[in-house]
């Protein structure tokens, strides 16, 4: 069975915690929080790393057909990305 969107939301936001650094619990980042804005400051290439995180964490590859026409602002966005990721690749 596929990850719910709360566990994949946790596993984002921890991804994103450990990838950035500024020290927070997951529940303290809300889903609105900008990547590029002052609290996390993720960069293009620090962006690279936490999707590669994220295949990882959540055992989904992240099709490259989900990065087509898009753009990460917002922990929300990673978390729409890995929802889709996990709803795509077969149950385990």
């Amino acid at each position: 069975m596929n990850p719910d969107r709360d566990s994949i939301a946790e596993a984002v936001k921890r991804v994103i915690i450990a990838e950035s650094g500024p020290g927070l619990q997951p529940s303290a980042l809300t889903e609105d929080e900008p990547l590029g804005g002052e609290l996390l400051r993720i960069s293009s290439m620090r962006l690279l790393g936490i999707l590669t995180r994220l295949e990882d964490e959540l055992d989904t590859p992240l099709p490259d057909d989900l990065f087509a026409g898009r753009s990460y602002d917002t922990v929300r966005d990673l978390v729409d990305l890995a929802v889709e990721g996990a709803e795509g690749s077969p149950a385990r």
